[in-house]
């Protein structure tokens, strides 16, 4: 596919204001030096700055004519008359990621889904510890906190929740997660691997179309307000609302939410492995 420069200008700038509307606050916020104990996850825990978010790239495939900034980007080629990404560089620097990132995200969608875990990664997180990992209070205090966890079977299945809990809380879970197995434990239904999605488009970088990458943004916010609302913390002076997974009308809502998620991620995940098919098979005819 070929852009104009019209097109490719149009394209550009309705993604860096669209970026702009969703990092605007969290700039104003920076410069105040004020922190958020929501929202600052997104560009803390996930290494993503708000100039990358920014930042339109066209995508694996795509050539742009006329003089497009990306001449001058890195993992950019020109030839003759038009800038594409130079895919053999990107590959030969970072092939081995690809290929793990497009094995990891194949077997999420091929696994079974799980929407029986009611987010109480969060909880285990805080089990009988004085020292809970945001600025916020307890909604149900930190001894109705533990009873809520002894209460329930824990059924994380995403290694990097997991290995933020407690050290008394690990051994309730369902099972030991490791590294080395979380190809064999993610799956679709996972909160927290449906925000990953926003990670492993960083990490493609030059290979996502930028409105690709701001779809996944979009879907980690939401999926980040879910998994808050419903933790143990108490949200509501932020303006968010609670989900009460201890009743069983917060655990049918936890659900609902979670399955609406899953739905929105699977296609994201599986446009993010066809870019790393299609870059693999550039890569295999140069």
């Amino acid at each position: 596919m070929e852009l104009t420069p019209d097109h490719w200008r149009e394209r550009m700038t309705a993604h860096e204001h669209r970026a702009d509307a969703h990092t605007r606050d969290h700039l104003e916020r920076r410069r105040r030096h004020e922190k958020h104990p929501v929202f600052d996850f997104l560009f803390e825990y996930y290494p993503v700055r708000p100039a990358h978010l920014r930042r339109w790239h066209p995508g694996v495939g795509v050539e742009l004519l006329g003089e497009p900034p990306h001449e001058d980007w890195r993992d950019y080629t020109r030839h003759d008359d038009r800038v594409t990404v130079d895919v053999d560089a990107f590959w030969a620097r970072r092939g081995d990621s690809m290929i793990y990132i497009r094995g990891l995200l194949r077997r999420t969608n091929l696994n079974p889904s799980r929407f029986d875990c009611f987010g109480l990664h969060e909880w285990a997180m805080v089990y009988r510890s004085d020292h809970p990992r945001h600025d916020l209070p307890l909604r149900l205090g930190a001894a109705g906190t533990d009873a809520v966890v002894e209460q329930h079977r824990i059924r994380c299945t995403h290694f990097d929740a997991y290995r933020f809990f407690t050290t008394p809380a690990r051994p309730l879970n369902l099972t030991v997660l490791t590294r080395e197995d979380q190809p064999d434990n993610d799956q679709a239904g996972c909160v927290h691997a449906t925000m990953d999605l926003y990670k492993w488009a960083s990490k493609l970088g030059p290979l996502v179309p930028g409105e690709l990458f701001l779809d996944t943004f979009e879907l980690a916010v939401d999926a980040r307000i879910l998994d808050m609302e419903a933790s143990p913390y108490d949200c509501r002076d932020h303006g968010f609302d609670v989900v009460a997974i201890e009743t069983p009308e917060g655990k049918a809502e936890y659900v609902e939410r979670q399955r609406g998620l899953a739905e929105r991620a699977r296609p994201l995940r599986d446009r993010l492995v066809g870019l790393i098919d299609a870059a693999e098979r550039t890569t295999l005819r140069s």
